[in-house]
């Protein structure tokens, strides 16, 4: 594949305002991330996109609390099964809608996605992922109290966590691939996947969901590799990756090498569950593919193609 690009969406980015949550507000951040897909689609990029989906999961799991004892509860593999439906759904009406517009012959196609990760590891004794919206810490100590893990996330308030195990492989690669060669816009690996362990007996490969959650940025790092893409887009919620982010001494940067970004990486200046597993993604990408990288928010995309602005990130 050339001039093929990898945008992963944050979740959080189709939710720009947590005060207004609901579904139409979210058709509006979605129509508008699309948009600046489109504007790549006609500037002759393909396309794959992958998104976040944590305050999507963080609702299913509240309309579950509230519906406890009236209606079953809902599987964690399942509802990241149920949110790539949705946000796919509406990732590819829009992203058709708009193409349609501009007179863009150019399908869009949602893929279902599992990923294998390894049921032995770590990950596993250490919940770090988090999910669902954020809330106050008062809120979180209830959550807590019924039996969750919280953590602060970043200065940003308090979430539930999960365990976060690594993504290995993406199990339908082989078709995503077949999509875009065929010159489909793939929309794949939702929320990082639908997590799988495999069992294996004999010559039988069984393939069976786990209760975790993996990372957006790491499943489309990996996606991305696979695939040999070009450019591996991360839009979330800054225009540009900063040092001493949200301190006086906030420094952002325009352009790095990998090896610099690992440097900073160690010095400890990315927040897990926030800027880190993006920076691991994107290190591990250059790393496998020798390509290149880009961190931006969805409205500088263009003005980050042309080089004026987001965080641009190089093989040495």
């Amino acid at each position: 594949m050339s001039h093929t690009a990898l945008i992963a969406i944050g979740g959080n980015s189709l939710i720009t305002n947590k005060h207004q949550p609901d579904i139409r507000y979210q058709w509006d951040a979605v129509r508008e991330t699309c948009n600046h897909l489109a504007d790549m689609v006609e500037q002759g990029w393909d396309l794959v996109v992958t998104h976040g989906n944590g305050p999507q999961v963080g609702f299913i799991l509240r309309r579950n609390e509230i519906a406890a004892g009236i209606v079953h509860t809902t599987p964690l593999d399942l509802i990241v099964a149920d949110t790539q439906g949705s946000i796919g759904y509406m990732l590819q009406q829009a992203l058709s809608n708009e193409l349609y517009r501009r007179n863009i012959n150019k399908p869009v196609v949602t893929v279902v996605t599992q990923v294998l990760v390894d049921q032995s590891d770590p990950a596993f004794d250490n919940p770090t992922k988090p999910i669902g919206g954020f809330m106050s810490e008062e809120e979180a100590r209830e959550f807590e109290a019924l039996g969750w893990n919280v953590v602060e996330d970043a200065g940003r308030g308090w979430r539930r966590v999960v365990a976060s195990p690594k993504p290995l492989q993406v199990i339908e690669e082989d078709s995503i691939r077949q999509l875009v060669e065929a010159g489909n816009i793939v929309i794949a690996v939702g929320g990082g996947g639908i997590p799988v362990v495999q069992n294996q007996a004999g010559e039988l490969r069984e393939l069976k969901g786990v209760y975790a959650v993996i990372d957006k940025d790491w499943a489309s790092g990996l996606l991305a590799s696979r695939l040999n893409i070009d450019l591996f887009l991360v839009s979330t919620g800054v225009e540009k990756v900063a040092l001493n982010y949200n301190t006086p001494q906030q420094q952002e940067l325009d352009q790095v090498s990998a090896k610099q970004l690992n440097q900073y990486l160690e010095e400890g200046h990315f927040a897990p569950g926030s800027m880190r597993p993006k920076v691991e993604a994107i290190l591990t990408f250059i790393k496998e593919s020798g390509n290149t990288a880009l961190i931006t928010n969805p409205p500088n995309i263009a003005r980050a193609l042309k080089h004026e602005t987001g965080t641009w990130i190089e093989s040495d």
